[in-house]
């Protein structure tokens, strides 16, 4: 989550720089509901230490309003058409 929203804080000032401003907030879509629940809460615990620095930079963009994270479930992403082999059929 945190690549992805580096690469979306990255388009946004690109299209800044050629005159296209974007009013809205970039929205992250995310299956897995541990890794929203790290990113919004700023207290880290024992086992999240080794991410620590890609949760500050995501509950960063969380708190300045640039993101928004919404839950979407593994079976509904329209992505996993180019990730999953096709059927028989």
């Amino acid at each position: 989550m945190a690549t992805v929203t580096s690469q979306l804080v990255w388009l946004k000032s690109l299209l800044a720089s050629l005159g296209a401003f974007l009013d809205q907030q970039m929205k992250l879509l995310c299956d897995s509901q541990a890794a929203m629940h790290i990113a919004k809460n700023p207290v880290f615990h024992e086992r999240t230490n080794h991410i620590e620095i890609d949760c500050h930079f995501l509950h960063e963009r969380l708190i300045s309003a640039d993101l928004v994270l919404s839950y979407l479930p593994s079976n509904q992403q329209p992505v996993d058409i180019f990730t999953k082999g096709l059927g028989a059929k």
